[in-house]
């Protein structure tokens, strides 16, 4: 390696101790020179090594400020090249790293790329607008992984396993009637080789690399370092053009390879939790869990956001591992989106795999979430409670189990504080925080989980006990949340944890479209109805409180769950709703008035199945019965 000469280069170092540097402004480049500016408080000497090709580099020495950041400025245009960045403590030069907050990098994310980002846009970027929002309790979630959605010969899709392939799909998406597109990790991640795709390796992706650049696996080119930006970009805007809002699957709570990684090659273990025996603590259990509570930690995370929230125009964030993070720095996530776009969702995992090394009182743990507003949390009490805990085989309600039932009423109001506190003491804040859902990625999906739960049932009883369990979810005055493919029965063939399975066990069964055409309608029409229907998501606990009641039964197996004096609120004066988790019909008594039914024994429609002119009424097993009072 050699030293940068002044002929070939005209370096200025600066002293910016006046200058506030986020950490964000790593490199900023222009035409006519790029500035580079790295955080290290315990740093002797840093470098930056500009790359050329793949060989040669030219070495700069960085000078430190008082605000413990090495800056240096390079004249000239830079854009293409390559950069690293190393520091020297105790002795010793460490490792090279493409620094904490690379935006472009080579393939597998070693080194960093400098690129003018404007210049790099799909066409009409500079058009692309959020999906109008009124309120977070109008969204319904699905969440899929690029690789699922695109990868089955019957998807349709050219660009199978690609930003671009995810881009194809948004007919289908918009179709379904959903709000917003939840994608697992699209981040740059370590668990796949970008050298050789061909081999098709899979994986979830979540081990992060480089926080704040799009994975290279997903574009059509991973050695061009600006066809994954691309790319990632133009998803984002098809996903727009069609209505739906795009959130980003997160994770901050720790790294693939703690010294690996620019996190820990840069400032050795300042970004993660220590044990006090000098070991990484591992409340994520994989092998460390970085330090929100760290001054640059927190600063890093609420930089990231924002840079995901403005230069891809991503509209939500999913915390993973959420409870690892402290309750403080969601608020500040949270206060800095705000200033960006109120309507930016965010919402995660309200706990952690292990016990992490913070004050528990102090983390963002689902109990806590009415202490960080507007910020959501997965509740596994409706979950549990509609179809089983995922960690044994018991039943939930909608597959049999009654004792369940007050559990699913603390669902249904979002958990909140309801009245005289009547099904515990209630999480959520707002209805808001409530993300109600019955499965996700982790875990069994919907099919698998019931075959294991319910599996001497016939199979006409376990697609009712599927559409009893999403209409919980879809009724309920939180969030709601779909996994993608339980519209089409997926199976992933009884695996639970499907994190590095291959295709054949992850990919979404298109082929079942026409097999399953009656769910899948169901499903449809279900989402439409909740978005027909404010009455389903009145945004306020006061509201939840003063419009919900349940109606008296002695049926333990039976809720009936009425949202009434809905005058002015929604274009029916009250929503009466049914639900039935037992093997046999039951009858049940309603205000005797004039009904549209809107769902009914397994069918659904938004328009309306018939009307109903009785205060009698037959719920089939397993199944929802849903009125809307004209």
């Amino acid at each position: 390696m050699k030293k940068i000469s002044l002929i070939m280069l005209s370096v200025a170092l600066m002293a910016c101790a006046n200058k506030q540097v986020r950490l964000e402004d790593e490199c900023r480049y222009n035409p006519q020179q790029t500035e580079f500016a790295f955080w290290s408080d315990i740093a002797e000497q840093m470098e930056v090594r500009i790359y050329d090709d793949a060989n040669a580099a030219h070495v700069i020495a960085l000078q430190k400020d008082a605000n413990d950041f090495w800056h240096a400025t390079v004249k000239g245009d830079l854009a293409g090249k390559y950069y690293t960045v190393r520091s020297y403590q105790n002795g010793a030069w460490g490792q090279e790293s493409p620094g904490i907050f690379a935006k472009a990098v080579s393939i597998n994310g070693t080194r960093a790329a400098i690129l003018d980002m404007q210049s790099i846009n799909p066409a009409g970027w500079e058009n692309d607008q959020r999906p109008p929002m009124s309120d977070p309790t109008d969204i319904v979630v699905y969440e899929t992984h690029i690789r699922d959605f695109t990868m089955s010969p019957n998807s349709g899709v050219v660009n199978k396993g690609k930003f671009a392939g995810m881009a194809e799909s948004v007919g289908y998406l918009a179709e379904l009637g959903i709000t917003h597109l939840q994608i697992l990790p699209m981040f740059d991640y370590g668990s796949i080789d970008e050298t050789t795709l061909v081999k098709g390796k899979y994986n979830w992706g979540y081990d992060p690399v480089n926080y704040n650049v799009p994975e290279g696996g997903y574009s059509s080119n991973p050695y061009d370092p600006s066809a994954r930006i691309r790319e990632a970009k133009a998803m984002i805007m098809a996903l727009h053009s069609a209505g739906i809002r795009v959130v980003m699957d997160v994770v901050y709570n720790h790294t693939y390879d703690a010294m690996g990684c620019a996190l820990g090659r840069v400032v050795p273990y300042y970004f993660y939790r220590m044990n006090e025996d000098g070991t990484y603590a591992n409340g994520s259990g994989c092998g460390n869990e970085t330090a929100s509570d760290h001054p640059m930690m927190r600063q890093f995370m609420v930089e990231s956001v924002c840079y995901w929230a403005k230069e891809y125009h991503v509209d939500g964030f999913r915390f993973d591992l959420m409870g690892i993070h402290d309750q403080e720095t969601m608020r500040q996530i949270r206060a800095a989106l705000d200033e960006i776009d109120p309507t930016i969702l965010t919402y995660g995992e309200g706990w952690a795999a292990m016990a992490p090394a913070y004050p528990y009182e102090e983390l963002a743990m689902k109990q806590w979430t009415y202490l960080m507003p507007r910020v959501g949390a997965f509740s596994d009490d409706i979950r549990n409670a509609l179809i089983g805990s995922p960690f044994d085989s018991e039943r939930g309600f909608a597959s049999g189990k009654a004792e369940s039932r007050d559990a699913v009423c603390f669902g249904l109001v979002g958990g909140i504080n309801y009245k005289d506190n009547l099904f515990g003491e209630g999480w959520s804040g707002e209805p808001m925080q409530h993300v109600s859902y019955i499965t996700c990625h982790d875990n069994y999906c919907l099919r698998d989980r019931i075959e294991v739960s319910a599996k001497d049932e016939d199979h006409a009883t376990k697609l009712r006990m599927n559409k009893l369990a999403q209409t919980a979810v879809l009724v309920s005055q939180g969030m709601s949340f779909i996994y993608g493919g339980e519209e089409l029965y997926r199976s992933k063939k009884g695996i639970d944890n499907s994190y590095q399975s291959p295709d054949s066990i992850n990919i979404i069964p298109w082929e079942n479209k026409e097999e399953y055409a009656s769910l899948l309608d169901y499903y449809r029409q279900m989402i439409a109805i909740r978005r027909a229907h404010k009455g389903f998501r009145l945004g306020s606990a006061d509201a939840v409180n003063e419009h919900v009641a349940f109606l008296p039964t002695d049926n333990k197996s039976l809720i009936i769950y009425q949202i009434k004096d809905l005058e002015g609120i929604d274009s029916a004066k009250s929503l009466v709703v049914l639900l039935n988790g037992s093997a046999e019909s039951v009858e049940a008594n309603v205000s005797e008035t004039q009904y549209i039914v809107l769902a009914h024994d397994g069918e659904a429609d938004a328009k309306g199945l018939g009307e109903l002119h009785t205060d009698r009424v037959v719920v089939e097993p397993y199944s929802a019965t849903i009125l809307a009072e004209k």
